[in-house]
């Protein structure tokens, strides 16, 4: 599992889980990505799991970017002990995503097998992800329309269809 191999300081405030990430919201390696919808913790266990669907869905093949890492310890006191006493020990590390963040991201693969296994990887989430795909220099979020995922999304025929 993903954590640091050492930090200056054990433990760390709970901190504030507001606003969109300001940074890594774009695809910036791969040719799609799952982006956040919501802001939330991802612990490492989580991360290994969506890795791991993503990985078994692709037969190894293709690339993956993991673009979060968990640097953040979450402290924890053992069961029916008594308040005081200090803060407890760590007991696990998470990943502090923002809305918008682009948390994985593949290539070289179908359009189809990507988006079949970051769905996949999606669900091992604890928040509401999409599916991005870079077409040239422009990026694109997948539409479903009536169970059916359109990948060919163009610019133009979603402005004509406004019109109407």
């Amino acid at each position: 599992m993903l954590m640091p191999k050492r930090v200056k300081y054990r433990k760390m405030h709970r901190g504030r889980r507001r606003g969109a990430a300001q940074s890594g919201a774009e695809l910036a390696f791969g040719d799609y990505g799952l982006q956040s919808l919501g802001n939330a913790w991802i612990t490492s266990r989580q991360i290994e799991a969506a890795r791991r669907a993503i990985t078994r869905y692709v037969r190894r093949g293709g690339k993956i970017w993991i673009r979060v890492f968990p640097d953040k310890p979450v402290t924890a006191k053992p069961a029916e002990t008594r308040m005081g006493s200090g803060k407890g020990a760590v007991d696990h590390w998470v990943a502090v995503v923002k809305a918008g963040r682009v948390i994985f991201e593949m290539s070289g693969v179908r359009p189809e097998v990507a988006q079949e296994a970051l769905r996949l990887a999606g669900n091992k989430l604890p928040i509401e992800t999409r599916f991005l795909i870079r077409e040239g220099e422009a990026i694109s979020v997948a539409e479903e329309v009536d169970g059916v995922i359109d990948l060919d999304i163009d610019p133009d025929e979603t402005e004509d269809d406004d019109d109407e």
